[in-house]
């Protein structure tokens, strides 16, 4: 598989709740922040890491992403065992994020499924179908 395993954004919470040195990560872009919004994490947790696994408006994959994310988190007390939970908007840079980070010794880097707004409704609207925000975990407009 290439990395720990999916979890939803229910479980990554719990995850969150109860592992007090679980890190959730959110590999969306700045844009994403500033328009769509952030995860709210509760008193307790580990603050919430912004890392962009690509730049918008390019796209392009970050290539020292891997070693740069892996530098912030060690200097935020994680190591090879700590439990990381990596978001994106629907599953997919979480994934492969999760899978960079394992490739360097992180043995516990999960993929939320359904990212922060899941998949579209019958609308074409993110937010209500499945993800972050569906499950009715807690978020901040950016």
């Amino acid at each position: 598989m290439g990395y720990a395993g999916d979890v939803t954004p229910k479980e990554c919470w719990g995850i969150l709740g109860t592992d007090k040195t679980a890190i959730l990560i959110d590999v969306r872009t700045r844009a994403e922040w500033s328009f769509v919004g952030l995860p709210t994490l509760a008193k307790g947790m580990q603050p919430l890491v912004t890392h962009e696994w690509q730049a918008f408006p390019e796209m392009k994959v970050d290539d020292g992403f891997a070693a740069d994310l892996s530098a912030k988190l060690q200097q935020q007390g994680a190591n090879y065992g700590t439990q990381l939970c990596f978001l994106c908007r629907s599953g997919g840079r979480s994934l492969a994020a999760a899978k960079a980070l394992t490739t360097l010794g992180y043995e516990k880097a999960y993929n939320i499924t359904g990212g922060f707004e899941g998949d579209p409704d019958e609308n074409a609207h993110r937010g209500n179908r499945s993800g972050w925000k569906a499950e009715g975990l807690p978020w901040m407009q950016g």
